[in-house]
């Protein structure tokens, strides 16, 4: 059974750049499959880079996360994390 979690994208960029490349990061440290979609269009692989930037998702906006696997909460707890950090905070996250 997966878990699905909706979450409003908080970095300034959106899912670009950044935000993106630590978003698939996060999804490739975990063993759930995850499908991320944007508005009325159909889920798409999180774990792609140019899936997820085509997405277009910016600021403020709604994306629904599907995680299915052994570590589906704290993969979609992850991800959550990575949406709702404003992008400074993400970049000194990293150092």
């Amino acid at each position: 059974m997966s878990s699905e979690r909706t979450v409003t994208i908080v970095p300034e960029a959106g899912l670009h750049a950044r935000p993106a490349a630590k978003f698939v990061q996060t999804v490739n440290e975990h063993d759930s499959d995850v499908q991320v979609a944007y508005g009325d269009d159909d889920p798409i692989s999180a774990g792609s880079m140019i899936a997820v930037t085509s997405l277009g998702a910016e600021s403020g906006e709604d994306v629904r996360l599907v995680a299915d696997g052994p570590d589906e909460e704290a993969t979609l707890d992850a991800l959550e994390r990575v949406l709702t950090t404003p992008e400074d905070e993400l970049a000194g996250a990293e150092e």
